[in-house]
């Protein structure tokens, strides 16, 4: 009577067919990428194992789950084995990823740099195919006491509403905020309007006693600060 898998060592299974094994014996922690995806879309082909099938498309994405993410439904079923349902799976597990690192905890409680603004905002606002707009309020230590959107525009812009921006942060009783938006095109120069934009706050804020602290453009790596630039 052949021995029942459950009662296999790891090392005794094939690595491409036993990925939810792997993970009920060692945790999820302990596979690979290619492991989970493959967990995603259930089986392969007739001619490739499930990790194998997830192992060539991570690879096409240059093995990074940030560009694997941007691949669009069209382009994740160009492979063979992958049709619209694995598709949309894989999709929605890219979006809950990116959703759940926005919903982490504040671990940054103080802000000491624009760098530090920008590991709050980058998961929330760097990845996005359209322009946001968002303020982090601050209180008189520069601690965060609040994320907020502000607006959701187009892939070229967002209108930004003063009094918006204001209301949330009199209510939160921030003295003081810094301003973020993302430019999907990965161009971190600030236009004419992200300029004027700007000094409108700050002449708003400076009525309110609401100081403007910094502004930041956000890209999926990088960042502009006005106030690191000197033009704030």
């Amino acid at each position: 009577m052949p021995k029942d898998s459950s009662h296999f060592a790891i090392k005794d299974w094939s690595e491409n067919d036993r990925p939810r094994e792997k993970l009920l014996a060692q945790g999820s922690h302990a596979l690979s990428n290619a492991e989970l995806l493959a967990i995603l879309i259930g089986s392969g082909t007739r001619n490739m194992s499930a990790v194998e099938l997830c192992r060539m498309i991570y690879n096409h994405a240059g093995e990074s789950l940030d560009k694997l993410g941007k691949l669009n439904l069209k382009e994740l079923m160009k492979f063979k084995g992958i049709g619209e349902a694995k598709a949309i799976t894989i999709a929605a597990a890219m979006e809950l990823g990116k959703r759940r690192a926005s919903e982490q905890p504040l671990q940054i409680v103080k802000i000491s740099s624009s760098d530090d603004a920008f590991k709050l905002l980058q998961p929330i606002i760097g990845e996005l195919p359209h322009e946001e707009f968002w303020t982090l309020l601050l209180d008189n230590s520069n601690k965060v006491i609040a994320r907020h959107q502000v607006s959701k525009g187009g892939f070229t812009g967002t209108l930004v509403d003063i009094r918006v921006v204001f209301k949330r942060a009199i209510e939160e009783g921030s003295v003081a905020m810094i301003l973020a938006h993302n430019h999907p095109s990965g161009k971190l120069t600030p236009s004419v309007q992200d300029k004027e934009m700007t000094s409108k706050l700050i002449k708003a804020g400076a009525t309110l006693d609401i100081k403007i602290l910094d502004h930041l453009i956000v890209t999926a790596t990088n960042f502009y600060s006005f106030a690191d630039e000197g033009i704030l």
